[in-house]
């Protein structure tokens, strides 16, 4: 297995969390979890090098297991979730929980080669930067409202979310669920979880952040990735693989 990422344009920081690149160069199929992480991926998948399917997933809300085949490639963009209204332009509510497939000429990226992956990445910086130059203007409280939450990993109050960004409770919700599918307090449930993953590898299995209490911690973990907290501890065989390649800090 090779996994590496890439840092996106300081000038996409709001949009762009990182690319990624994750190759099975063995003659065996691996099998992962992916757990929620709060953003949602353009992927290019390729077989010995050979394009095969863009898809653009929605935000996941609960583990999903995937299978990569021998001699498998995958690029990714990993987005924030101001990248749909200003990048991607379109809603992704209708496929939350799943994916849709793209024509493999989106973005020109049926021509990239993707031999030389920093090429690419700057390439790709180029053309969501030339998006973003032809928007009009950036919403302020939308982008104060998503720096908050990545600020906080979703542990305010929804009401204290609504009162520093100046946006009423219900209006941000209508928004959460057109866009993304999902009410803000599911976000921020989704957020808080995937901070505690870095301490639940470093073996702290009791919650770091704002939960009642052990019990209240757990029953939400296990409600989104299906595991307990000693399960994604123990990561047999890297199973979970945002742990697996989550760098100590």
């Amino acid at each position: 297995m090779i996994y590496k990422e890439f840092i996106p344009n300081k000038l996409l920081a709001d949009f762009v969390k990182n690319y990624w690149w994750f190759e099975n160069s063995t003659n065996q199929q691996l099998d992962f979890t992916i757990l929620p992480d709060g953003c949602f991926d353009l992927i290019i998948s390729f077989d010995s090098y050979h394009q095969k399917e863009i898809s653009l997933t929605g935000l996941w809300t609960k583990q999903v297991e995937v299978s990569i085949a021998p001699n498998t490639q995958l690029f990714g963009v990993r987005f924030k979730l101001l990248a749909v209204d200003y990048i991607l332009q379109q809603n992704i509510s209708s496929f939350c929980d799943s994916e849709e497939i793209k024509e493999n000429s989106f973005w020109g990226l049926d021509k990239a080669l993707f031999i030389d992956l920093d090429a690419e990445t700057k390439k790709l910086d180029k053309i969501m930067l030339s998006i973003l130059d032809s928007q009009k203007s950036i919403d302020s409280r939308k982008q104060k409202l998503f720096s908050l939450l990545y600020q906080t990993n979703g542990e305010l109050a929804i009401e204290q979310y609504s009162q520093q960004v100046f946006w009423a409770n219900r209006q941000i919700n209508r928004y959460f669920k057109q866009r993304f599918g999902i009410p803000l307090k599911t976000y921020c449930k989704i957020l808080k979880l995937f901070a505690s993953f870095k301490h639940i590898k470093k073996g702290q299995l009791f919650p770091e952040h704002n939960y009642f209490d052990q019990s209240h911690f757990i029953k939400d973990i296990k409600k989104h990735t299906g595991n307990i907290p000693t399960e994604l501890f123990e990561n047999k065989n890297d199973r979970f693989l945002q742990l697996a390649t989550m760098k100590e800090k």
